[in-house]
């Protein structure tokens, strides 16, 4: 008899800002394959769908309002504008529209059959316990990110999304982590025994690898011309570090003016770090490409010599693989679960510049590090699926299932 999965979820490709989507679909599409049933419920109807599972809409066929597409997950601190506990589900607050997917969650719950109920970070962690309230099924929850990381540290933490983490890694039967790294926040700072904790790490496949041709003019022009090009690729935010990036770019073009380096992505500290860039002297070497996806995401992938992903602090990091598929060497911080999951990746404190620019300069300068980074990570990388991912995945599944029958 196959395993049911009532799975709550807030984004899913194409309509994703980040990591959390690109996972869902993978980590999906992986289950499916080995026999597992998946309803996927989402918050809002959305011109979404894969053959491999089935999708469930929280806004249809029920009298509440759909949740503005315009709320992004990755949203903290003065981002959040109204209390999670504001009388009406109705909200037009991230906030707001948790706390009415939460009430709908146990509605689904009613109409739907499964085994155990299956929820992916704090968005949809009401909507699971909900749903585990109203059936009785039970509920595992898979953290890509807390509070922790998306502040950058315990300064800043949302207390109303702490709560909602806090009370949905409690009430779970099972919590899956990304990464120790994660895991290791979870015991400190949520107080969740390990032994209720298991570590999955992310992988890729070729659904959600970005594909393309590294055909972008402008970017072939300049390495035409001699420059070396250097990638940040992710969102604008205190978590990603793009400000040590910065630093490091302006420490680097002081010894090698030949470097372009690219900051793609879009978030609440974009208009900051154009203001950084100008500062330091340096804005016409360094280009902001705005949100990248499909195709475009794959060129400048293609185009780069070296992708960094700077994080102060970051549960796994899926940008890394993306880049090590596509043949490009990276240079990951150290505090993120990625670097414990590659070894043909350079790896450097995120506040540590003056390291983050040896190693820029050691990459960009020497073609045999280069050849060798790009050789071996493609290499590894190719061992990091999601059929790996779901594997471990189905094992908490049976483990789970086990202990409510015990």
């Amino acid at each position: 008899m196959k395993t049911r999965v009532l799975m709550f979820g807030w984004e899913f490709p194409p309509h994703h800002s980040g990591g959390l989507g690109v996972a869902c679909q993978g980590l999906t599409r992986a289950m499916a394959a080995r026999g597992i049933e998946i309803v996927f419920v989402m918050p809002k109807t959305l011109d979404v769908g894969a053959p491999w599972a089935r999708f469930v809409f929280a806004d249809t066929g029920i009298e509440a309002r759909a949740v503005n597409s315009t709320l992004t997950p990755y949203v903290t601190g003065k981002g959040y504008a109204r209390a999670l506990h504001d009388a009406s589900i109705y909200g037009s607050s991230l906030l707001g529209e948790v706390r009415r997917y939460a009430l709908l969650g146990g509605q689904i719950a009613k109409e739907e059959e499964f085994e155990v109920i299956y929820a992916h970070d704090w968005l949809s962690f009401g909507a699971g316990v909900e749903a585990k309230r109203v059936s009785g099924k039970p509920l595992i929850v898979h953290v890509h990110a807390t509070e922790f990381d998306r502040c950058g540290g315990p300064l800043g933490v949302n207390k109303d999304v702490y709560e909602i983490e806090k009370e949905g890694m409690e009430a779970a039967d099972r919590v899956i982590a990304v990464s120790q790294f994660t895991k290791d926040i979870i015991m400190l700072h949520y107080g969740i025994p390990e032994w209720k904790i298991k570590v999955v790490h992310n992988g890729i496949d070729e659904v959600t690898q970005p594909r393309g041709t590294a055909s972008r003019l402008r970017l072939s022009s300049l390495k035409a011309s001699g420059y070396s090009i250097v990638l940040f690729l992710g969102r604008i935010t205190l978590q990603k570090g793009p400000d040590y990036f910065l630093r490091a770019a302006k420490s680097v073009l002081m010894r090698d003016p030949k470097v372009v380096f690219l900051l793609s992505g879009s978030g609440d500290m974009e208009r900051e770090m154009m203001d950084l860039a100008a500062e330091l002297g340096i804005s016409d070497r360094v280009l902001f490409t705005g949100f990248l996806s499909g195709p475009d995401r794959y060129e400048v992938y293609a185009a780069a010599d070296l992708f960094i992903m700077p994080s102060v602090s970051e549960p796994f990091g899926i940008t890394a693989l993306e880049a090590m598929k596509t043949g490009t060497p990276v240079l990951v911080s150290k505090q993120s679960g990625a670097a414990e999951a590659v070894r043909h990746a350079l790896k450097v404190d995120f506040w540590d510049v003056d390291e983050m620019t040896n190693k820029i300069l050691g990459v960009v300068t020497h073609r045999g590090l280069r050849k060798s980074l790009s050789e071996n990570g493609r290499r590894e990388v190719e061992a990091l699926t999601w059929e790996d991912a779901a594997g471990k995945v189905e094992n908490v599944l049976q483990e789970t299932l086990l202990a409510g029958v015990q």
